[in-house]
């Protein structure tokens, strides 16, 4: 079985590999320090497993695990936690394995022997044991086969196409598909809804102005690309620009 250690502790992934080499039989093909390295390296490196911290610098291993589900041929997650009892007991509810450090050989063999897949509902579950389940980082892009991974600062806007949403940033565009009310749910405090079928960074609106056929636009910062106000969206619109910090 061909291995993938993700944390960002020097020490655990060493005490990782020592564990796995004493019981034999895993071939540790890599190591990552966080969520994004491990995607990248997913991609790359191609494992049947991950052992994966929870709580790391930048992308987290949950966020790093819903974007791995995305994959074709997504590897079985064992995340390693420094949780107490009693979040731990929400882990044990799903098939999801976990391992409590500091990890234990037998209990580390044992995980590996049972590992599953994630599923979307278990990773769902999981993120309801959170007091307040962070917001994703990044936008997970599959291009054929591979995952491509956006930075949420990066993104302009995100616009419904079809059953896809297109996702914007200053050089690029990209389909994915979600929805822009899950979008909207996830980043409201900081994407504005301007159109049934548009949600724009706050960060990159210059400034709302009328068109000349008298309709209400959005003024995007460094391109000179208007979008459309819906009438049902121009009044929060306009309460949004009369309000925000560097209002004039």
């Amino acid at each position: 079985m061909r291995v993938l250690i993700v944390d960002d502790e020097k020490l655990a992934r060493d005490r990782l590999r020592e564990l796995l080499s004493d019981i034999g039989g895993y071939d540790v093909i890599g190591e990552a320090m966080n969520g994004n390295e491990a995607v990248e390296k997913t991609a790359e490196l191609n494992p049947d497993t991950l052992l994966m911290d929870i709580r790391m610098p930048g992308m987290d291993g949950l966020e790093a695990a819903m974007h791995l589900m995305g994959m074709e041929a997504p590897p079985n997650v064992i995340f390693t936690t420094a949780y107490d009892q009693h979040a731990l007991d929400a882990f044990e509810v799903n098939a999801v394995d976990y391992l409590l450090k500091p990890i234990r050989r037998d209990r580390l063999a044992n995980a590996l022997t049972k590992a599953q897949k994630l599923t979307a509902r278990q990773l769902r579950e999981i993120n309801q044991t959170q007091q307040e389940p962070p917001a994703r980082t990044h936008i997970s892009v599959h291009l054929r086969g591979n995952i491509r991974l956006v930075p949420l600062p990066d993104v302009v806007y995100f616009l419904a196409d079809s059953k896809y949403v297109a996702v914007r940033t200053a050089t690029e565009e990209h389909l994915i598909e979600d929805s822009l009310v899950n979008l909207e749910r996830e980043f409201a405090d900081r994407f504005l809804r301007i159109h049934r079928n548009a949600l724009v960074s706050a960060a990159h609106i210059k400034g709302i102005e009328k068109s000349p056929s008298g309709t209400w636009q959005v003024a995007l910062k460094d391109t000179d690309k208007r979008l459309d106000v819906s009438r049902r969206h121009a009044a929060s619109v306009r309460r949004w620009a009369r309000n925000r910090p560097n209002a004039a």
